[in-house]
């Protein structure tokens, strides 16, 4: 029973996390199209590898990279990866600390993972994950929050996916000073972008499964943002009768989703709920350590991440949990359609947890990041 759920939750065996040309094949540049296309028909093709882009980020990033290195070549997956680093420097063309050529890699490549990354607060420039999202134009998190076989937490049978809109909301980035001792921020809630991820949701929903489709909004008090997101919401609602569609006001969702996570299946939301009521379901299954995560963009782009910290205090102790990355990775592989090395790298993930022999710190165990990746290797 927890591994069909398990199984449910991650998605269909058959079916890639979604890009935008599944939704709307004409929609999008040429090139990133293109890409889509060569990375899916290149993953049929056992002569050529498929070119990734890699982004080890900082902290204990570049450890947990090397643990999704080492899983990947015992199953023998064929992934190239063309590795980025951040910068030292600002790039003017990006306005931080990612470069141009880094943005062009994940383009061109049509896929990519990405570790974590650390942003200084306050230094005046901008944020790294922002840039990914605003300049790829990664419109959509994706993030399965599942119940892991043998890992107990406060709950069973969690199976939620949230959506969340990535490139609008409070997170645009408009703030200035009024006077001194008072700012203020836009949020900005388009049609476009809620139509778009409304799409996305529902079309995930039949896609894999899913029953109900939950919009999040808090629209009772901001009428004009809110109530245009919810206004999209029921558009496409509409366009899914198979799909049970529900409005939930935020605050509430928090409260049902301690008290009984079982009330949700999909919750798509703009982008403040989204990056609040994604980690509430982290904390459901056991924490950031143990969620993937996968960001679609216009153009048929997929980056999956770690959406954990860079945990700066443990890094290079050899100490991380390569989990959530490595869960991660294995979205990038359904995406690609390589179901097969995706199926095989989850088990053995699942399986080296639920045997409780080699587990890091943060799962109560006293393994090393190396002892927990030869576990997972041993299990291939």
């Amino acid at each position: 029973m927890a591994f069909q759920i398990l199984r449910r939750a991650i998605g269909s065996r058959s079916s890639p996390i979604l890009s935008p040309g599944h939704l709307n094949p004409s929609s999008g540049s040429g090139s990133g199209s293109g890409s889509l296309l060569s990375s899916v028909a290149r993953a049929f093709c056992s002569q050529a590898p498929i070119r990734a882009t890699l982004f080890p980020g900082d902290g204990i990033g570049p450890e947990i990279a090397e643990s999704v290195k080492e899983v990947f070549r015992e199953a023998e997956v064929p992934i190239e990866w063309e590795e980025h680093y951040v910068s030292k420097e600002i790039d003017p063309r990006t306005q931080s600390f990612l470069t141009w050529e880094s943005l062009e890699s994940v383009r061109q490549n049509g896929v990519g993972l990405k570790g974590p990354m650390a942003t200084p607060i306050g230094k005046g420039h901008r944020s790294l994950n922002l840039t990914l999202r605003k300049e790829l134009n990664l419109y959509a998190n994706v993030r399965p929050c599942y119940s892991l076989p043998g890992y107990k937490t406060r709950y069973d049978n969690v199976d939620l996916i949230t959506i969340r809109e990535n490139t609008e909301g409070e997170y645009s980035g408009l703030e200035h000073q009024v006077v001194r001792g008072v700012v203020e921020s836009l949020k900005i809630i388009t049609r476009q972008a809620s139509l778009r991820v409304a799409e996305y949701a529902f079309h995930y929903a039949k896609t894999h499964g899913r029953e109900r489709v939950s919009a999040i909004h808090k629209a009772n008090i901001m009428q004009k943002t809110d109530g245009l997101f919810l206004k999209c919401c029921r558009e496409v609602a509409e366009k899914y009768p198979e799909i049970t569609y529900e409005e939930v006001v935020i605050d509430n969702c928090c409260m049902m989703l301690v008290k009984n996570p079982a009330l949700f299946d999909v919750l798509v939301m703009p982008n403040l709920y989204g990056d609040i009521i994604s980690d509430l379901c982290a904390g459901l299954i056991g924490g950031l350590g143990l969620t993937p995560s996968c960001n679609i963009g216009e153009g048929g782009i997929a980056l999956a991440e770690a959406v954990h910290g860079s945990a700066p205090d443990i890094a290079g102790k050899n100490l991380a949990n390569p989990t959530a990355l490595l869960l991660s990775a294995v979205t990038m592989l359904r995406h690609l359609k390589l179901n097969d090395k995706a199926d095989r790298i989850h088990d053995a993930i699942i399986n080296t947890i639920s045997e409780g022999k080699y587990r890091t710190a943060d799962l109560g165990g006293t393994s090393t990041t190396t002892e927990f990746t030869k576990a997972i290797c041993d299990h291939l």
